[in-house]
């Protein structure tokens, strides 16, 4: 894919930060309708277990894909839109799951813990001070020995992507060096509405040491 990908994200800076909600006034390319195909993998192969937590959830198709096999789901975002969406998917689906506005730079102050984290496209927008603190969060909202699923863009993908940080494996690395094991790096896809190919990611694949 070439040229650019101008959404802002519900997280994407601090002046959006609070009610970030023209967001989803039309659906951004990721929100697919459906899951993205390597969580579902992850879940048809067992692999998403316990309480669930999916940090930037959109629209819930990843927690309601979670309730759908029976478990305890979350969702938090700062969009109200989308979260409004996802309650109305749940109630049409006759899911049970719960959504939270909530900022997930903040993930420790929830006070739960998890057996499971799923992050689409979220660890990705952050850099600096903002990626200390969500990866402080999330070790703090997982349990030890919990497990951490992440799909995230790809340096080997092409263009300029706004406010997106095309990671590498080395930088993936070094954000998760500390309180984790890394038992995978693999390259997958983020399918997205506006190419049938859609973006070159990373699966990552962590456990909460």
């Amino acid at each position: 894919m070439s040229g650019s990908l101008s959404y802002p994200h519900p997280h994407s800076g601090s002046e959006n930060r609070s009610e970030p909600d023209g967001l989803y006034a039309t659906p951004p390319p990721w929100d697919i309708g459906r899951p993205q195909p390597a969580f579902l993998a992850l879940a048809d192969a067992g692999a998403i277990r316990g309480r669930v937590l999916d940090a930037g959830c959109g629209t819930g198709e990843h927690v309601l894909m979670c309730a759908g096999l029976g478990l305890e789901a979350i969702g938090v975002d700062l969009a109200s839109r989308a979260l409004r969406a996802a309650e109305q998917k749940a109630r049409e689906r006759g899911r049970t799951a719960r959504f939270l506005h909530w900022d997930a730079l903040k993930l420790a102050d929830l006070g739960e813990t998890f057996d499971t984290v799923l992050d689409c496209g979220l660890f990705h927008i952050f850099d600096g001070d903002d990626r200390e603190a969500y990866v402080d969060g999330l070790r703090a909202a997982i349990r030890s020995g919990g497990r951490c699923f992440m799909l995230c863009f790809s340096d080997r993908q092409p263009g300029e992507w706004g406010r997106v940080h095309k990671l590498t494996r080395g930088a993936i690395e070094a954000a998760f060096a500390e309180g984790w094991r890394i038992d995978s790096i693999e390259p997958s896809t983020i399918d997205i509405t506006i190419d049938p190919d859609g973006i070159r990611a990373w699966l990552v694949a962590l456990t909460r040491i």
